[in-house]
């Protein structure tokens, strides 16, 4: 009887439960319905109250399905999966071998294809990289030991676990990590890797109160041993002529500190440097930053037309070839890393696959392949898209996205926002807890060690001894018709002179 009695007291407070939670979500409906139909500014929840915020709901969850449930492997952007899987697996040290076929649709107009050699060499005459001398002219050259690099993410944009661990694995497999615009934090520092410091038009770091180059600071920078080169940021893929963007939300006071920022302020870089209204400028400019360090300096930039800069190299030529950029970095107009305005990102800039040709080619026809170094950037993440860059006439090639996925990136799409699920672009301490960085740094030196070793199996299989030997002539690209041409038929190389081209494709 007493079990009764305890069962029947049970059921009463249940049903008052379900009563309460079903009276609260009746009168939370008819809230709604109250607010829905008496706001004017969305007319679908106007017309549909209540029932009507199931689309926003469903319109935010879509990328997740899309991406976990319904995208195929080849489908999503800006990366699919099969690259990410890639990174993931390479960044993880286990094999990224396959079976069963390419699930790669190799019909697509500007898909590359490697041509395999019929004798390739024998494993025993395979040859390492050698160190890559830049800046022969410099009191400091840099002698750079890996073709495959870390491009520029600044404290500030990527958090500190992330800057802590990209230095990390930078040093663990012998490659630069460029700062990023926002400058030299200790946490660059505390990886032990070699640093390229970015100048950005806001000149973070290395500037007076009034914004503008200060030399002693800028002097001060280059004492640090680590800092091996220096690179001025005219423009980046995400937004080609616009300044960089830093929301305040993501300013703290020790990144306010490290910039030169007030805390609570927006970090908005000028759309371009002051000192540089044309290309003599820009060459005394990088003169100067040069004679002050000691060390070699070169510039970033995403091509708008290449035309226009065959005056800068005819300018140098002018002047001497001690006054040119020891480096330049180009980068893709295919948008990046950064927070930046969708059409700046979607159609401003042109895309890598056709910048880094004209200017690699504009470098070559005024006598300069030995004194300027060419570095490409731009969604080039795997293997085979750093072995077309070499084919094509980069001397190096940098990634900042890549080696975010190594660190454990989803393309959460979240990186203008403090709430990066992963902890590498947010400064919010619970989502940082997750980015480990003992165990993210071995991640991202294992998937540099990978790329270069893919990189080199490529090489290999098209018959060189090592990858800076590779050229036009060994990669084909897919035509409109389903056809391939090898790429120095469509954009025959100036340097290599060595090479006789078949009178058919």
């Amino acid at each position: 009887m007493q079990l009764f009695d305890w069962t029947m007291a049970a059921l009463q407070v249940l049903a008052l439960i379900f009563v309460l939670v079903v009276g609260v979500l009746v009168l939370t409906a008819l809230a709604a319905y109250v607010l829905d139909k008496r706001q004017t500014k969305d007319a679908i929840l106007r017309n549909y109250p209540v029932i009507g915020h199931f689309r926003h709901w469903f319109t935010t969850l879509g990328e997740f399905f899309r991406q976990y449930f319904f995208a195929m492997d080849r489908e999503e952007l800006p990366f699919n999966r099969a690259q990410r899987d890639w990174i993931y697996q390479a960044a993880k040290g286990k094999s990224n071998t396959v079976a069963f076929g390419s699930t790669r649709n190799l019909s697509i107009p500007g898909t590359p294809i490697f041509m395999n050699a019929a004798f390739p060499p024998l494993d025993d005459q395979f040859t390492a990289t050698e160190p890559l001398v830049i800046g022969p002219y410099c009191r400091e050259p840099y002698a750079a030991k890996s073709i495959f690099n870390i491009s520029g993410m600044s404290f500030g944009a990527i958090s500190k676990p992330a800057v802590l661990a990209l230095s990390k694995g930078a040093k663990e497999a012998g490659i630069w990590l460029n700062t990023g615009e926002g400058g030299l934090s200790p946490f660059h520092l505390e990886g032990g890797a070699d640093l390229v410091y970015q100048i950005g038009t806001a000149k973070y770091g290395i500037r007076d109160e009034a914004g503008n180059l200060d030399d002693d600071k800028l002097r001060a920078m280059a004492a640090h041993k680590q800092v091996k080169m220096f690179e001025i940021k005219l423009s980046q893929g995400a937004k080609p002529g616009k300044g960089g963007i830093l929301p305040a939300a993501k300013i703290t006071p020790e990144i306010a500190q490290i910039r030169g920022l007030k805390p609570g302020e927006d970090g908005i870089s000028p759309n371009r440097h002051r000192e540089v209204d044309d290309f003599g400028d820009l060459l005394d400019f990088i003169g100067h930053i040069r004679e002050v360090t000691g060390k070699p300096v070169g510039f970033k930039f995403v091509v708008g037309s290449s035309r226009p800069w065959a005056k800068f190299f005819e300018l140098i030529n002018e002047r001497g070839e001690e006054s040119a950029p020891d480096f330049i970095t180009i980068d893709g107009g295919e948008g990046g890393t950064g927070a930046a305005p969708m059409p700046l990102i979607d159609l401003v800039g042109m895309p890598i696959k056709e910048a880094l040709i004209r200017i690699v080619d504009l470098r070559d026809k005024y006598g300069l392949h030995d004194r300027i170094r060419i570095v490409a950037g731009g969604k080039l993440v795997n293997p085979a898209d750093v072995a077309w860059a070499i084919c094509a006439g980069a001397d190096f090639v940098c990634s900042a996205r890549g080696f975010m996925f190594s660190l454990g990136c989803i393309q959460a799409l979240k990186c203008n926002k403090n709430t990066c699920p992963t902890g590498i672009t947010t400064h919010d301490p619970h989502l940082q807890e997750g980015l480990v960085v003992e165990d993210k740094y071995k991640k991202v030196a294992a998937f540099a060690n990978a790329t270069v070793k893919e990189l080199e199996t490529i090489a290999h299989s098209v018959g060189v001894l090592e990858p800076r030997q590779m050229r036009r002539h060994h990669v084909r690209i897919v035509q409109a018709d389903g056809t391939s041409i090898p790429l120095d038929r469509i954009v025959p190389s100036y340097s290599d002179s060595s090479y006789n081209p078949p009178t058919q494709l």
